[in-house]
């Protein structure tokens, strides 16, 4: 079998950031790396479970949700996946992001979609845990610029 592209990236100079991972015809994937691959430090199930919710969440409200396709986390747990058409333009893109993580950073009340009968796995979810990560990624994405987009030391799908 093929290696698969994100295979091919190098996580040993991979940082936390907001990377394109690919382009298949009018979508993007974007690498939303929040944690240092294979540094130790990963984002805990719950936190992850949160952030997801409450991403997915902001990002299918937002101005941009008819080109939100996914979002969703990646199993090795240093980040999440965005999926988004390419009429969002990539520094579009990044705002969304970084809205997205301040809304997570901020948030405050219910986790939307957390009753049984919405959620496999309902009881699994950690706030604050989802708030330190997400103030984490804000601080990492500060700034961050359409050129910062492509990763360092090893290749991408597009």
């Amino acid at each position: 079998m093929k290696t698969i592209q994100s295979f091919t990236v190098n996580h040993d100079v991979l940082k936390p950031g907001m990377y394109v991972s690919r382009v298949d015809g009018d979508v993007v994937t974007y690498d939303i790396r929040m944690k240092t691959p294979n540094g130790g430090d990963y984002v805990p199930t719950p936190a992850a479970h949160t952030i997801e919710h409450l991403f997915a969440t902001y990002a299918r409200n937002s101005g941009f949700s008819d080109g939100v396709i996914y979002v969703g986390p990646m199993g090795c747990r240093t980040g999440f996946y965005l999926l988004l058409r390419d009429r969002i333009s990539h520094a579009e893109a990044i705002r969304l992001v970084q809205e997205s993580f301040a809304f997570v950073a901020a948030y405050e009340g219910e986790i939307p979609g957390t009753e049984r009968w919405q959620c496999g796995n309902y009881l699994e979810h950690d706030l604050v845990g989802a708030k330190s990560v997400a103030a984490d990624l804000c601080k990492t994405l500060e700034g961050w610029t359409v050129d910062k987009l492509w990763y360092e030391g090893g290749s991408s799908g597009v």
